[in-house]
């Protein structure tokens, strides 16, 4: 590993990022980590997870050199059985509690509320651990900081997140990506993330129509809802067959309406997606550079979309395709502004956590 960065560019000058992945190539990868994830009841998927990483990561070309990503199948393995000693210690510990009749819910609670913690503390492992295992001209990227002090961060933005009617989320979310962002390293130089830049981008626009949209569906499901539960309640007495197949056509066009808002909240929660999307990348800053996602709802919408057809007709096997195509959708529209004093630029001595992200993916969290 170079100790320093040899300059070709001069600082000012500006830094072109590229995605060059072709996603035909990811059909052949994508049926074959789903047959051996089949073979080996899914073992395989932290090696298959690996590989999908590493074409990415080598397909993306700041200035036409290629990023490195550096992991290995077994560290995620590690995690993961490390995720699923602590998970089990996590039930064991509940099912105890459990027996002690009345006095349960006193000590359960505070676990529940915990937990919350623990998910910030996976998505701030798992960012850490993604970082250390990216390299660009041989130089590693790295994230400092605390899990532990991310996680109760979490929580407390969670339950103002609540306490607001979900209100604050936009503030919620810019907060959460701070200290990521902040936190993170480049060899021996920090990244930086500027609220004040951040908060440039309008959010709160979309956020209302979202919210919005949201209460309205969710009266009009509870008003078209309360015959049928009161219907419902009554059926315990009912023999009338006409009657029972009333109620069983009542439940079937609920869960119609409930799909058809469910869609229309994705609908027009888009704008919203795509302005965060926008404002996180907007405080971002390293060096000289700054950062601009060029990205509309309507994009967005479509990714989405083309996403859940694949994995629906391909029942899931295309995952890594669908990765490639969203990470190449992000990197393509992010455009780098200012430049970078690449010589300035020292390997730092941090090698980053020897295990994976085994609690992000055991909820569900990794990015890729």
């Amino acid at each position: 590993m170079p100790e320093s960065m040899a300059a070709p560019e001069a600082a000012g000058t500006p830094l072109r990022l590229e995605q060059r992945a072709k996603l035909s190539s990811y059909l052949g990868l994508s049926l074959k980590n789903g047959l051996l994830n089949l073979l080996t009841l899914t073992l395989y998927r932290f090696w298959g997870k690996t590989e999908v990483r590493r074409r990415i990561w080598s397909s993306t070309y700041l200035n036409d050199e290629a990023f490195e990503y550096t992991g290995r199948g077994m560290e995620l393995f590690i995690g993961f059985l490390i995720a699923t000693g602590l998970t089990a210690v996590f039930l064991l510990f509940v099912f105890g509690v459990q027996l002690l009749g009345p006095f349960a819910a006193l000590l359960i609670l505070p676990i529940y509320v915990g937990l919350i913690a623990l998910i910030g503390f996976a998505i701030f492992a798992a960012f850490r651990y993604l970082a250390s295992r990216t390299a660009w001209r041989g130089v590693r990227f790295h994230l400092t900081g605390s899990a532990a002090s991310y996680g109760l961060k979490y929580l407390g933005l969670m339950l103002l997140a609540g306490i607001t009617l979900g209100w604050a989320w936009p503030f919620v979310e810019r907060r959460l990506a701070e200290p990521l962002w902040a936190n993170l390293r480049f060899g021996d130089r920090p990244f930086r993330f500027s609220l004040v830049a951040a908060r440039k981008e309008n959010v709160y626009g979309p956020f209302a129509l979202m919210w919005f949209g949201a209460v309205v569906g969710y009266a009009i499901l509870l008003a078209l809802a309360a015959p049928w539960l009161r219907w419902a309640a009554q059926s315990q007495s009912m023999t009338d067959p006409a009657a029972l197949a009333q109620l069983s056509h009542a439940e079937s066009r609920l869960g119609v309406l409930f799909s058809l808002l469910f869609l229309l909240f994705l609908l027009i929660s888009l704008p919203y997606r795509a302005a965060m999307m926008r404002s996180v990348a907007r405080g971002i800053q390293f060096d000289g550079a700054r950062v601009r996602l060029k990205i509309g709802a309507l994009a967005v919408g479509w990714l989405y979309l083309g996403n859940v057809l694949l994995l629906l007709f391909s029942l899931g096997f295309l995952m890594p395709l669908v990765q490639a195509r969203s990470a190449r959708f992000i990197l393509n529209r992010l455009v780098l502004e200012g430049g970078i004093d690449f010589a300035a630029i020292h390997q730092s001595p941090e090698s980053g956590p020897r295990q994976g992200e085994g609690l992000a993916d055991a909820f569900g969290l990794s990015i890729i």
